[in-house]
């Protein structure tokens, strides 16, 4: 148990300073006929890592120094994008270079074309952006062909991918925004360290101050069941609002009240002050944490028309993601829950480095600022 709550915090470490957005790139491909048009949508700070783009080493970068560096960002970007149909690569040439916002701060945009010969039955994609310098990096494609959407992940694993247009079908799309919502919980660390600081207790319960093993497994089941379903009605709700253009907040008031909640619900496994009320607290926050993973899947793009049915596959997949976190979680929890290691390594121990961690991101969203290294 502490092996596992060691690694998430290891992983949420190592991965990224902001947490909810480890390294992404965003590359959105239109097929017409035999022409691929593309928009590749890659964050300055990658490519400040990568190319270098602050020119006067001040740690701000201008958009003076970005124009000077957009053909470089093309020699750089392109070669790592091989677009081929039929075994023939489609050569791709660099055609106008912007910058815009995402949640999680600012991107170079590079549009480009690539130019196959013949009409595209289907297309072959190799992805290597940053995978030499940051293996954790992931590309998140959107494929547009004749009115219809589909997604797909490049990671180092799964650089070389093929699409065959004429299976881009609803169904499709549903299960691409499905398979979304599992790998963003599953890299959404303060959510997962948010839900996994409720549940640390659900195994026991207070008793003269104490906390006490529970007797059965019953108890411990409806306790999770309790914060599991308040969380996801919850951010299930606040996903829907933001996604559909109801209601939205700040990007970085809800990434601030996110690391908030992850502090707060870690602190009340040393010092309760929700005893038996946990759920209110998942529920309450888990409002927040929605408008987190909406900033995700408006990054990703919504299929205009299949956007209901790309919500509903999106927030499937995300209490998918949970779900699996959780049936590894309560089981292992419900046979250490009498032991001295459970009490003092796991629940007060793991509790304060979730606390300090979350800390840590609530300091740097709060005052923007990069307080870790890495």
């Amino acid at each position: 148990m502490m092996r596992l709550l060691c690694t998430l915090l290891l992983l949420a470490i190592t991965n990224s300073a902001h947490a909810h957005k480890p390294s992404d790139s965003y590359l959105t491909l239109k097929v017409e006929g035999e022409v691929v048009q593309g928009q590749w949508d890659i964050a300055l700070r990658d490519l400040d890592f990568a190319i270098g783009l602050d020119g006067n080493g001040d740690g701000k970068i201008t958009w003076g120094e970005l124009r000077a560096r957009h053909e470089a960002i093309a020699a750089y970007a392109l070669p790592r994008l091989k677009i081929a149909s039929e075994g023939q690569a489609c050569p791709t040439r660099a055609t106008e270079n912007l910058v815009d916002n995402h949640s999680d701060g600012a991107y170079a945009v590079l549009r480009f074309v690539a130019e196959c010969g013949k009409p595209l039955a289907a297309v072959a994609l190799n992805y290597n952006l940053l995978f030499d310098v940051d293996p954790q990096h992931k590309g998140l494609l959107r494929l547009e062909y004749k009115g219809t959407t589909t997604t797909g992940i490049f990671s180092p694993d799964k650089a070389a991918q093929q699409f065959d247009l004429s299976e881009v079908t609803l169904l499709r799309q549903f299960l691409d925004y499905t398979r979304e919502g599992v790998w963003h919980i599953w890299i959404g660390f303060d959510h997962i360290l948010f839900l996994l600081a409720l549940l640390l207790p659900a195994v026991l319960y207070r008793s003269k101050k104490h906390w006490e093993a529970v007797t059965s497994f019953r108890p411990a089941l409806i306790d999770v069941l309790k914060i599991v379903t308040a969380f996801t009605l919850a951010h299930s709700i606040t996903l829907s609002l933001a996604t559909l253009g109801v209601l939205t907040l700040p990007t970085r008031l809800v990434e601030s009240a996110i690391a908030a909640s992850v502090v707060l619900s870690a602190l009340n496994n040393i010092f309760p002050l929700f005893e038996g009320r946990r759920w209110i607290v998942a529920f309450t926050f888990g409002l927040i944490h929605g408008f987190g993973f909406a900033s995700v899947l408006a990054d990703l793009g919504l299929p205009q028309d299949a956007l209901l049915l790309a919500l509903v596959g999106f927030n499937l997949g995300v209490e998918g993601g949970q779900l699996a976190i959780v049936s590894v979680f309560l089981p292992l929890a419900y046979y250490l829950r009498g032991t001295r290691f459970y009490h003092r390594a796991v629940l007060f121990t793991g509790s304060l480095l979730i606390m300090l961690l979350a800390s840590i991101w609530l300091v740097e969203r709060v005052f923007d600022l990069k307080l870790l290294g890495f």
